[in-house]
């Protein structure tokens, strides 16, 4: 296999964005990355998405985004992992530039989530229809069970959950392309509307309309474009059941940890290699499970990192620097691409006010469904 580099990013602002289209938001993020990259030509593309046909009314985004970005004829297909889109459409570009296939390669995730679908509805054809969403579980139900559960066998409260939304918030505040761009505070979080107990309003990520390209080609090449390139050490991915129930451990996402593991030996590293994250915080429970299942604390740790400052950018694994999915947003097929985009402006040292100093090692994990699939890449500065 050939070594990767990123060489081009690019990413809308996220949010509630009315005047813009689905292919609206695919055009300015693949142009940004374009730009970024120097160079206007494309040997292939892949589109993240999870529910434009739902949402929008438009399936066959392939072809649709090839045109509206002027590269008709290039081979062009969507990827489709629930949340985890994006993080699929990312590893199968760099699969096609590591095999040689092709050397210039388009990875972008989007998605419009606010044309007028039941949004709850949507989402939840990503959980098992027949087991879950006939007895009418959404996802807010299943991650409360998931909280529940380690609460049961960690001790996790409350509280704690809401540290995780706090440290998201103060991070989003500071992060231009975030939908949520102020502070909240502990009492504000623990005081919001209960959604499925004991989740809450503030526990939870929003529905975002946005999107995010990467460009990806082999890294012998990278010095022939304009952007500072950064090297894709290793892409893992896993699954599990897809319902929640069929799972050994609720408390345990035992598909992170499996993702984790395949990216950490391929890159040759561990967890304490890792200098910041981006992972997966749909709701504040997956982001604590997500520290102990990628190895960033122990099992049962994971509830204490955000309140004694462990994940914070100045603490010792600085996650989620962007206001993860809880504050940047999270237009469900972009996010893993978004999260990408993030962590290559981190080792490029071009996240401003929300620089984690010395970052050399990032990794970026994300999730489908309940913690069906998941995806772990690990990049390095070059």
């Amino acid at each position: 296999m050939r070594e990767v580099a990123v060489i081009g990013v690019g990413m809308t602002r996220f949010g509630e964005l009315w005047d813009m289209s689905l292919r609206d938001l695919f055009v300015e993020a693949a142009q940004k990355a374009l730009k970024d990259a120097g160079t206007d030509t494309l040997d292939s593309m892949y589109v993240g998405n999870m529910s434009a046909g739902q949402f929008v009314g438009q399936e066959h985004l392939g072809p649709m985004m090839a045109e509206q970005l002027g590269v008709a004829g290039v081979p062009a297909a969507r990827v489709e992992s629930a949340c985890a889109s994006g993080g699929m459409a990312l590893r199968s570009a760099f699969l096609e530039v590591a095999s040689g296939m092709s050397d210039l390669v388009l990875a972008a995730g989007v998605e419009k989530m606010t044309d007028g679908a039941d949004v709850t509805a949507v989402l939840a054809t990503a959980s098992d229809q027949e087991n879950e969403v006939y007895y009418g579980v959404t996802f807010p139900g299943l991650y409360a069970m998931i909280a529940r559960a380690h609460m049961a066998k960690y001790g996790t409260t409350e509280e704690d959950l809401s540290w995780v939304s706090v440290k998201a918030h103060r991070n989003g505040a500071r992060n231009p392309h975030a939908q949520f761009r102020r502070p909240v505070t502990l009492e504000e979080v623990m005081g919001s509307s209960l959604l499925a107990e004991p989740l809450r309003m503030l526990h939870s990520s929003p529905v975002t309309d946005g999107a995010a390209a990467v460009l990806l080609c082999p890294l012998e090449r990278a010095k022939e474009f304009g952007g500072q390139p950064v090297k894709v050490l290793a892409s893992g991915a896993a699954t599990s059941t897809l319902a929640l129930a069929d799972r050994k451990e609720l408390a345990d996402l035992d598909v992170v940890e499996l993702s984790a593991r395949r990216a950490y030996e391929m890159a040759g590293l561990g967890p304490q290699n890792i200098h910041v994250a981006e992972v997966h915080d749909c709701f504040s429970i997956a982001e604590i499970c997500c520290y102990e299942a990628l190895g960033f604390v122990e099992r049962g740790k994971g509830k204490d990192a955000a309140r004694e400052g462990v994940t914070d950018l100045g603490g010792r694994i600085p996650v989620n620097p962007s206001g993860g999915l809880k504050a940047k947003g999270h237009p469900v097929g972009a996010t893993g691409v978004a999260q990408a985009v993030t962590l290559v402006e981190q080792l490029r040292g071009e996240a401003g006010d929300l620089q984690v100093e010395g970052a050399r090692i990032a990794l970026a994990q994300n999730m489908g469904g309940s913690g069906a699939s998941s995806v772990v890449h690990i990049f390095q500065g070059v």
